[in-house]
């Protein structure tokens, strides 16, 4: 088997070394090439060395990890973020469908973060997720998702979203111009979305986008939406459906 070449970039030596040790034990299908400590010596060794995998931290001297795309245009390889915890960072690789490793790793994690990697290659998509995943963080505000749909990563602009449909493990996004089955629960774009107002959820099998509604029954319990969509309402969330709409 060809073992995918590695790079950590981590400005703290103890990081560097114990993911090091991390990849050696438990990842066989890595072959580390290089540690570096910052933006402008993982630059030298990426140019030089063409790894398929950086494990990047975020936060680094003088730069930030995300920055990585301002030196290195197209980005060639995967990269796998490192952070410590911060809530709207995690968010945000997330929506750009970008993997991340919480220090201290988690090594069940880190494997599956690698499989992934070995297993599905999405470099034609990468430069994308990654100013997805830049814009995001910069403005706070969440206007595009990565929807992964049959192998396919696709970027979808939220306005576009008419609702999201729970169909039990899995989830239907339904758009202006089509529809995507997701291996993903209603719970997970409810976290996801929460900080955007116009999505809400009206019912266990149900998200919508209350800029899509054209009519709803309260009496049937009926939501009319774009396309011909109708969405179950729950009675109770019937109150705070028209306090959002009103």
């Amino acid at each position: 088997m060809n073992k995918l070449k590695a790079i950590i970039v981590d400005d703290e030596e103890s990081a560097r070394d114990v993911l090091g040790n991390l990849l050696l034990r438990f990842c066989p299908e890595i072959e580390l090439i290089a540690k570096c400590e910052d933006i402008p010596s993982a630059v030298k060794s990426i140019e030089a060395l063409k790894p398929d995998l950086v494990f990047l931290d975020i936060e680094l001297p003088n730069h930030s990890g995300f920055e990585i795309i301002d030196f290195i245009k197209p980005i060639d390889f995967e990269i796998i973020f490192v952070t410590a915890y911060d809530q709207y960072a995690i968010k945000a690789f997330e929506i750009a469908a970008i993997d991340y490793l919480l220090k201290p790793i988690d090594i069940s994690r880190l494997k599956n973060a690698v499989k992934r990697v070995v297993e599905q290659s999405g470099l034609e998509q990468q430069n994308q997720k990654l100013s997805l995943l830049s814009n995001t963080l910069e403005v706070k505000e969440i206007s595009k998702i990565i929807v992964n749909d049959k192998g396919t990563q696709n970027i979808v602009e939220l306005e576009n979203i008419i609702a999201i449909e729970a169909q039990e493990s899995y989830c239907i996004i339904h758009t202006t111009d089509k529809q995507f089955m997701i291996s993903k629960n209603l719970k997970f774009y409810e976290q996801l979305l929460d900080s955007v107002t116009h999505f809400i959820r009206v019912h266990k099998s149900w998200m919508i986008n209350t800029k899509h509604i054209q009519q709803y029954s309260k009496s049937d319990l009926l939501i009319k939406l774009s396309k011909d969509i109708t969405a179950k309402l729950s009675k109770y969330k019937k109150l705070e459906l028209e306090n959002l709409i009103q």
